[in-house]
């Protein structure tokens, strides 16, 4: 029975599980996404989120530099701890967590294992954009007036456009004049 059972073994002993886990964590860090089977991209979720949290701003130099030996333990990779600290941890200070995304992607055609792409969120630019238009304060109502305010601009902007309009009109007409006295 695996009853409180909470860990995802994914059919590995310790060592290989740790060792898969470090090594998918590195490969998130340095390309942001990558395509794994599902049950793994869960197991990595659960792996990299605290190493991410880490990375947050902290008062002391030394709790600094403990921060960065508890998640070398973890990843065993410089060059992946150093991108953790200095590109992704700045992105994600304001995120109080749910810093990575998984996407399901359908099944594979060896095995039928299903896949899925695990991404960092503040690296994907297709999702972001709608966050930006997200964060627009929402439309006022009709008891604020709007509608009466909306109306009465629109009446002023066909007036001051109108002048505007007028005048490349005569230049255009001036120039045809010119043209036609000129080929005569």
């Amino acid at each position: 029975m695996r009853h409180g059972d909470k860990i995802n073994n994914l059919g590995r002993k310790k060592a290989h599980r740790e060792a898969l886990m470090s090594n998918m964590a590195s490969q998130l860090i340095m390309h942001k996404r990558i395509v794994t089977t599902h049950a793994k991209a869960k197991a990595l979720r659960t792996y990299i989120e605290p190493l991410i949290t880490k990375t947050k701003k902290v008062e002391s130099k030394e709790q600094i530099m403990h921060n960065h030996r508890i998640v070398f333990s973890y990843l065993q990779d410089k060059t992946a701890v150093k991108e953790l600290f200095t590109e992704i941890g700045p992105k994600v200070a304001a995120r109080p967590g749910g810093y990575t995304r998984i996407i399901k992607l359908g099944i594979r055609l060896g095995d039928n294992a299903e896949r899925a792409m695990i991404e960092l969120v503040d690296y994907n630019e297709i999702y972001g954009k709608g966050v930006a238009a997200a964060a627009e304060p929402a439309k006022k109502t009709r008891r604020s007036g709007g509608a009466k305010k909306k109306a009465a601009a629109t009446e002023e902007a066909p007036a001051a456009e109108a002048p505007a309009a007028e005048a490349p009109a005569a230049e255009e007409a001036q120039a045809t004049s010119e043209e036609s006295t000129a080929s005569e």
